[in-house]
């Protein structure tokens, strides 16, 4: 295990990404997004992501040298197209009109088309949060979810998030995919060789596998079977139907090296509670209270809230063999 600081951290991302064709004006966002996953304890979308990026960048799946347009739509809406570069260029580019229409109008909207994943989704849902107004965010993927009752892969594994602001941070982070876990724990397990739990995936004949190299030929499993494709199927119609975004079964592989850029989508919503209630406050605290004084219990996203609190002052350990990968780059 190697330890390095976060300038440190900062330095190596930006060298191997500069090295594989991203411009400087595309560093900041995606670079942020790896550490924040690795202080928040969410090393499945940290640094192992790194080697996948490059990769993708050298072979013309990230576009390193897109310029992301904006366009507003009304007083409240706004669109982004990626370029096809890296979802948090495009979001990075938005965000302070969306706070800015929010402030203004209490509700307000953003697109994001073409574009690469965003890397986790509560990252970008906290920081609306971080300036008071309820963040709600959607991100689509490959098609690597079939319908119930199917075997033919339909929506992706499909987040959304929800982060709610008080006492100025994002107090509660729900993300999760409609997947029973992200497709990224299993492909770290396929490169392990390590097998996963009965009830993650399917094989490409619509059986249960514990073989994390068989799941990604299959599909992945729903979260509460018909609920979570239902769940998919929101966030495809928010990300694809709506902002413009490639369809799951139109996607090219996330990991893999097939195919062109992926050209996913993204949606986000900001919202302004005190302009709709303004006991939104003591309401919150009230409903958060009811949670943690039961034994045991603890808010969504307190864990990764915890860890980025412990870890913000700390080294980032990186794992030798991972970091074998990262220094051939």
């Amino acid at each position: 295990m190697s330890s390095f600081s976060k300038e440190q951290a900062r330095d190596l991302a930006y060298e191997k990404l500069r090295k594989s064709g991203c411009s400087d004006d595309n560093l900041q966002g995606i670079t942020d997004g790896i550490l924040d996953a690795e202080l928040s304890g969410i090393k499945s979308h940290g640094f192992h992501y790194l080697p996948i990026y490059c990769n993708h960048l050298k072979i013309g799946k990230i576009n390193g040298k897109s310029i992301a347009s904006l366009e507003k739509i009304s007083n409240s809406a706004l669109k982004i197209n990626a370029d096809n570069g890296f979802a948090h260029s495009a979001i990075n580019l938005g965000f302070q009109s969306l706070f800015d229409m929010c402030s203004q109008m209490s509700i307000a909207s953003m697109s994001i088309y073409n574009s690469y994943n965003c890397g986790v989704l509560g990252f970008h849902t906290k920081r609306i949060a971080e300036k008071g107004f309820i963040g709600l965010g959607f991100t689509n993927a490959p098609a690597s979810i079939a319908p119930v009752g199917g075997t033919k892969a339909v929506v992706g594994t499909n987040p959304f998030s929800l982060s709610v602001p008080l006492d100025g941070q994002a107090q509660i982070i729900i993300d999760q995919s409609a997947s029973v876990v992200a497709k990224s724990e299993i492909s770290v397990r396929a490169k392990t060789g390590e097998s996963i739990p009965e009830g993650w995936a399917f094989d490409s004949e619509g059986k249960v596998t514990t073989n994390a190299q068989e799941a990604l030929k299959g599909t992945m499993a729903p979260s509460g079977g018909y609920k979570g494709f239902g769940t998919g199927l929101l966030v495809e119609i928010f990300t694809a139907c709506i902002a413009g975004g490639n369809l799951g079964t139109q996607a090219s592989s996330f990991a893999g090296e097939d195919g062109g850029p992926p050209s996913t989508g993204q949606f986000f919503i900001a919202i302004n509670p005190e302009k709709f209630n303004s006991n939104y406050a003591n309401s919150m605290k009230t409903l958060i209270e009811s949670i943690i004084e039961q034994e045991g219990a603890r808010l969504p996203g307190s864990k990764r809230q915890a860890a980025f609190q412990k870890n913000k002052d700390q080294d980032i350990e990186i794992n030798d063999q991972l970091l074998e990968r990262i220094n051939q780059i």
